[in-house]
């Protein structure tokens, strides 16, 4: 009994040496760790101090303050930042689906403002700025060095007023310049319209009007073709769309789904993680599906694309989306301002991250430069002396179809004639309702 208690006392007091040993090293490496904090700190308000009575002209002491947090979080990734009391208010503002400026979605790479995608029907789409173009002068004021939020400040000002941006576009020799006048954009985030027996929604950014006017323009096209028995299919158009708010992302993706995962999100810790599941009931009720994605498409666009073509709900077309995988949290700060900081990485259904990497298209389909065109563009060599057997003379009548059918016949060639003319206009639309086609021509018998 003796040796047993003076083992467990020898136990003990090695177990307290060892505690000792360890835990004393990691406390002296926390509080040099936190001296070494505490000292950085100290510095910043030499600086700041130095700044405020040395620098050659008077500053402003809270500009340098939103200066130096502003710094502070664009150093960690081009999406997070701080907003001040008027860019918290406009991002409100914006989230609502309606905001001044030039119609333009940036971003920051490699210290260079780029394009992310133009908004349709905006100044900035109407004047000829493509996704993936990067500004490197704004009113010929270079933008190097500047900050994302910077350079977005030096893009605002007064509807109605001038800005000339210097645009650096891949496959042109020379960077040019592009003027715009600025207007209030009223973003309408879903157009439809019907394209044959097809239904094509357009959704331009994910607001709080998305969902919502996605619901009520995809009714009204299905009630203009009569009901849901004529429609083929849908063309969910993402294209130059640079997401937005990550719930609408949800309920548009959860529109198509009856079921199962529509994305997952991770944080630094697991906690911080959260799944979204789809909700039994489908818009389209089973009906086919084309996503038509490119370089513009990011954010909550790929959230759905991704979602939907996991699922296999949705043949995805068009080029890889931009990329952008991770998820933005403003949170209000004291005196009105915010801040924009990425707290978690989002995951398609599948597993898949497509932060840097983006959706990849089923289909690949490049969309072709418009080329220019000029008033005496010669007649296309196919349309030239073509000639068919109804225009031999003497050609023998085809008597075996009635007039019913005859008709038939010509509906059918009208409508593959404006299939054609859309090729020349959208050649990626073209192609996802020429898919649709083929899946409804493989369909079983009625």
């Amino acid at each position: 009994m003796k040796k047993f208690v003076m083992a467990a006392l020898g136990g003990t007091l090695a177990g307290a040496i060892a505690t000792t040993q360890v835990a004393g090293p990691l406390l002296a490496q926390e509080n040099s760790a936190n001296a070494g904090v505490y000292q950085q700190l100290d510095l910043f308000g030499d600086i700041f101090e130095r700044i405020r009575s040395q620098y050659v002209e008077e500053v402003e002491p809270s500009e340098l303050i939103e200066a130096a947090i502003d710094g502070m979080l664009t150093s960690l990734d081009p999406h997070s930042s701080y907003l001040s009391p008027d860019d918290a208010a406009a991002m409100q503002v914006q989230t609502r689906g309606e905001f001044g400026g030039l119609g333009i979605e940036v971003t920051q790479e490699e210290g260079f403002i780029k394009v992310v995608s133009p908004i349709d029907g905006t100044p900035a789409a109407e004047a000829g700025i493509e996704a993936g173009d990067f500004i490197t002068h704004v009113d010929g004021d270079s933008m190097l060095g500047f900050t994302l939020d910077e350079a977005v400040d030096r893009m605002r000002g007064p509807v109605g007023s001038e800005i000339i941006i210097t645009v650096v576009r891949e496959g042109e020799a020379e960077p040019f310049d592009v003027p715009i006048v600025r207007d209030t954009i009223e973003l309408q985030a879903v157009r439809a319209r019907t394209q044959g027996e097809t239904v094509v929604l357009r959704i331009t950014t994910f607001n709080d009007k998305t969902t919502p006017n996605l619901i009520s323009k995809l009714n009204e096209e299905v009630e203009t073709l009569g009901g849901m028995d004529n429609v083929n299919g849908f063309v969910l158009d993402l294209r130059n769309n640079p997401g937005g708010l990550l719930t609408q992302a949800i309920r548009v993706s959860d529109a198509f789904l009856e079921k199962g995962e529509i994305v997952s999100t991770r944080g630094r810790e697991l906690v911080d993680g959260d799944r979204f599941n789809a909700t039994p009931g489908d818009l389209a009720e089973g009906k086919p599906i084309v996503v038509l994605i490119n370089g513009g498409s990011a954010s909550a666009s790929e959230i759905v694309a991704g979602a939907l073509q996991d699922h296999r709900r949705a043949i995805v077309v068009g080029t890889k989306s931009f990329g952008k995988g991770s998820v933005q949290t403003v949170m209000p700060l004291r005196g009105e301002g915010a801040m924009r900081l990425t707290t978690a990485r989002y995951y398609t259904p599948s597993g898949r991250s497509i932060q840097s990497l983006g959706v990849s298209p089923n289909i690949v389909v490049e969309q072709p430069r418009r080329s220019p065109t000029t008033e005496e563009e010669d007649e296309p060599a196919s349309a030239v002396g073509q000639r068919s057997e109804a225009d031999l003379r003497g050609s023998l009548n085809n008597d075996s179809l009635s007039e019913d059918e005859i008709r038939q016949i010509e509906e059918d060639r009208e409508k593959a004639e404006a299939a054609a003319a859309l090729r020349e206009e959208d050649y990626q639309l073209a192609y996802a309702i020429d898919i649709l086609k083929g899946l409804n021509a493989l369909g079983p018998e009625n």
